[in-house]
């Protein structure tokens, strides 16, 4: 029984037919499961490795890698504060520690109810709005302590929920545009190059 709910079953294996060797969809399919499930779970990585044809192993060691995404449970909201140069020199510091005051939480740990996860980022590249702060990767643009309190507080309160939701979720809008073909059509055309390719080497003997 898969462990991915059926829609988000559906999107996977969507993913999986645009590539060439499922290993290749590996990533997205990670963001799909901690969409799912706020972080990636072990059954969230057993899923990924069954579906790539990997090891739970492979799919860890490379989850591992990337700051994006997290083996371990966060808040619903991970509260992301730069101390890279341009906003260390704007106060980053001191604005990370009124972070930690404000959200009741140590840097790198999840308030007690539930909700927040603080992280020392390294540049997010929005170095005009010093000291640049993101909340489940969504630019907040809150710079000052009066601003931050404001964001949290609506947070808390839902007041933000269709502009920022719970983490893990990068898009909420499935979109249509771009390069797209039916699945079947993708299967077709991969049987059609691995025959050509089979008699070319064939030939060539």
């Amino acid at each position: 029984m898969s462990h991915f709910q059926p829609d988000i079953r559906h999107r996977a294996e969507e993913l999986i037919a645009l590539y060439p060797r499922a290993r290749s969809a590996m990533l997205p399919l990670l963001h799909l499961a901690q969409e799912q499930d706020g972080y990636l779970s072990e059954a969230g990585i057993e899923e990924v490795a069954s579906l790539t044809g990997t090891t739970s192993a492979d799919v860890r060691g490379t989850a591992a890698f990337y700051d994006m995404y997290h083996l371990e449970p966060v808040g619903k909201y991970v509260v992301g504060v730069c101390t890279n140069i341009a906003c260390l020199l704007a106060g980053g510091e001191e604005f990370l520690e009124h972070a930690s005051q404000k959200l009741d939480c140590a840097v790198g740990s999840t308030s007690s109810d539930g909700l927040f996860t603080l992280e020392e980022t390294e540049c997010l590249a929005d170095c005009d709005k010093a000291p640049c702060v993101q909340v489940n990767h969504r630019y907040v643009r809150t710079t000052t302590p009066e601003t931050f309190d404001t964001l949290v507080d609506d947070l808390r309160e839902g007041k933000l929920d269709h502009d920022v939701p719970s983490h893990g979720t990068l898009i909420r809008v499935r979109r249509n545009g771009g390069l797209r073909a039916a699945r079947q059509e993708i299967v077709d055309q991969r049987a059609r190059s691995s025959a050509a390719r089979a008699q070319r080497a064939e030939e060539a003997k």
